[in-house]
């Protein structure tokens, strides 16, 4: 069984980490090169920074910023916000990025995954997807863009398999039903988009215990965890998190 990954998130903000919930109504958390500093120290296993208001104010993800968390840390880094082509990628893997994150660019231009794929390497390629249930359907989320502002009526799951197709390495999934919720990842989304992939999903949005943590590892099939609350404001540590899970029997590194 693979080792299952504790990955906290960065949402930055005018160079600040902040938290909200549904995506809005932003507190701040903390300077994002500090925060990184800690948790790499702490022993995460790794850490994915997302420029929040990249796509919606038409810029691009802040390089001096990645690059200056990236001295700072010292395990895989996920950047991502902003990018829409192969050779923004390039920037953010020169700045220190190990993997870059795809949303919105990749709904509009499907063939920039299998261009970064081809260019980089799958292992590169994250496919983020921001997901809402469907009113009236059930168990049917579609795909959201512009950092959650946007619907679209892409079927989730759907794009997740196509993503793959294309070269992408990862998704990165995201409940905005759950975001900030504290109530728990979305199990039943989680698990469908891992059903129907083969490449590793990241569970994100509404980590609120560490049994919501185990509960995604094991009924939702995903293959790590993102959580950002309950880090940033010292409600658990990455050793808690660990240990808990490792007690259950998951699959954990442990922290040295």
């Amino acid at each position: 069984m693979l080792t299952r990954r504790i990955i906290p998130c960065l949402d930055v903000k005018d160079n600040r980490v902040v938290k909200g919930v549904n995506f809005l109504n932003l507190r701040d958390a903390g300077d994002p090169v500090e925060l990184g500093s800690r948790y790499s120290d702490d022993g995460a296993d790794e850490l994915v920074f997302l420029d929040i208001t990249a796509t919606i104010r038409s810029r691009k993800t802040i390089v001096d910023l990645v690059e200056r968390v990236a001295e700072n840390v010292f395990i895989p880094f996920t950047v991502g916000g902003g990018i829409s082509t192969a050779d923004e990628i390039d920037l953010l893997l020169r700045a220190g990025a190990d993997k870059c994150s795809i949303n919105t660019a990749a709904v509009q231009n499907p063939n920039i995954l299998a261009e970064c794929a081809q260019r980089f390497g799958s292992q590169c390629v994250v496919l983020a997807i921001d997901a809402r249930r469907t009113p009236g359907k059930q168990n049917k989320w579609h795909v959201t863009v512009k950092a959650g502002s946007e619907a679209t009526d892409i079927d989730a799951v759907e794009w997740a398999a196509r993503a793959e197709q294309l070269g992408a390495g990862e998704i990165l999934l995201t409940s905005m039903d759950a975001d900030g919720t504290k109530e728990g990842y979305d199990i039943e989304l989680t698990a469908a988009v891992a059903d129907a992939v083969s490449i590793p999903v990241i569970a994100s949005g509404g980590a609120g215990s560490l049994d919501s943590m185990l509960d995604v590892l094991d009924r939702g099939k995903a293959d790590a965890v993102l959580a950002a609350s309950i880090f940033h404001y010292s409600e658990y540590s990455i050793r808690q998190v660990k240990e808990y899970l490792a007690g259950k029997g998951m699959p954990i590194r442990p922290v040295s």
